[in-house]
């Protein structure tokens, strides 16, 4: 396999990560350690209720640290719940924030410590051009992320994904400083999952990493981690969602999510510009939609992918090194996982297939895709995705 593209590359890796069962104790030192004396705690309905929440809260406030809640979020958030969100910070006078749970967690918790003395509403930082240029960085309160599922990998990014509620689009919002200055990975929080979800998530973080790998362009690391990434996967997500108390299982895919995230700094494509847009309308599960449409990106994508992916295959020890196994692999995976076929299973509509099609074409992930994809093809790709057809 030869290169084409330049030799050449902006890379930026990951922050302070600590990792291993139990470390969920370490989190008033966390705190201490960046300086935060009265952190929020921002995560979701579902999670509010649990006792690891409770848990978190007493261990800050046994060490004269009072840690607040917010948790009016929805499972893809919106404008409203970051400003929502805002406004708890500030009335409890909150000087820090720790991002506490799955995908929507992470993502609002990131974006209100940004958010938190910005004078510029939040739009103006979507991910554009030099937008992110415009904040004032000092203004933005320390970030600790705690993952409780194991797919977004947002604990290691720098950016974030809200719902514009007047346009029905996800924004992707970015600045450095929205990537957490420290990360309990703590394996044990994630135990007690769901198997439909846990399989979801994975599912999220697989395409994190075969997205990144398919990414033109130089970045051997970013594809070295990729790889390893979903070598994880194939070891191991299927464990995890058998057995949810497996905690060798539950710690290779924490890892692996956040190996996606981090691989992907190289650029994702076509899976998530049709996910985002299906997402803000049809208010589905990220990950789980990110599986339904990747066996047909992969399709799309054939042609400029098939070496990356014989390469693949015997990388995480396909029997047959080629392109079909890997296609193969990831159809056998959503069977094995009960996963749907088809877009329409997921609740997408014809009528809105037009609409969905020109924003996966403007979505940012769009450019990087191996293939260029507008509207035309994006719709193709909907279309395949809806009948379940494979080319």
């Amino acid at each position: 396999m030869t290169n084409t593209f330049p030799l050449s590359g902006n890379w930026n890796y990951p922050t302070s990560v600590r990792f291993g069962a139990g470390r969920i104790k370490e989190l008033p030192k966390c705190c201490k350690n960046l300086g935060m004396t009265r952190p929020l705690i921002v995560t979701d309905p579902g999670l509010a209720k649990l006792p690891m929440i409770g848990e978190a809260q007493t261990l800050n406030n046994e060490t004269d640290m009072p840690t607040g809640l917010f948790f009016n979020i929805k499972p893809n958030p919106v404008g409203q719940n970051i400003s929502d969100g805002l406004r708890a910070f500030h009335e409890g006078g909150h000087d820090g924030v720790i991002a506490f749970g799955g995908g929507s967690a992470m993502d609002a918790g990131k974006t209100i410590a940004f958010m938190a003395g910005q004078k510029r509403p939040l739009w103006d930082f979507e991910d554009a051009g030099d937008n992110w240029k415009r904040a004032e960085t000092d203004a933005i309160a320390p970030i600790i992320a705690v993952p409780t599922t194991s797919g977004t990998g947002s604990e290691v990014g720098r950016a974030t994904v809200v719902i514009h509620e007047e346009s029905e689009t996800k924004k992707v919002l970015f600045h450095p400083r929205m990537l957490p200055e420290l990360v309990i990975c703590d394996p044990a929080l994630v135990t007690g999952l769901p198997a439909h979800i846990t399989a979801a998530t994975g599912m999220d973080a697989l395409a994190h990493c075969l997205e990144a790998f398919s990414v033109n362009g130089y970045h051997p690391m970013a594809d070295g981690i990729a790889l390893e990434g979903m070598r994880l996967v194939r070891n191991w997500l299927p464990s995890a969602v058998k057995d949810g108390t497996n905690l060798e299982a539950r710690s290779h895919m924490m890892a692996a999510a956040a190996m996606g995230a981090t691989a992907f700094q190289k650029g994702l494509g076509a899976i998530h510009s049709l996910s985002h847009p299906v997402g803000a309308v049809f208010d589905t599960h990220h990950g789980l939609t990110n599986a339904v449409f990747m066996p047909y990106v992969l399709a799309f994508n054939r042609k400029a992918i098939e070496d990356k992916m014989e390469l693949l295959a015997r990388f995480i020890g396909l029997d047959d090194p080629s392109f079909e196994s890997v296609l193969n692999w990831t159809l056998d995976l959503r069977d094995q996982f009960d996963i749907p076929h088809t877009a329409a299973e997921l609740g997408v509509t014809d009528d809105r297939l037009g609409d969905i099609a020109d924003m996966a074409a403007k979505d940012p992930t769009a450019p990087t895709n191996p293939i260029e994809a507008g509207p035309k093809e994006m719709r193709a790709i909907l279309d395949a995705a809806m009948a379940g057809t494979l080319g």
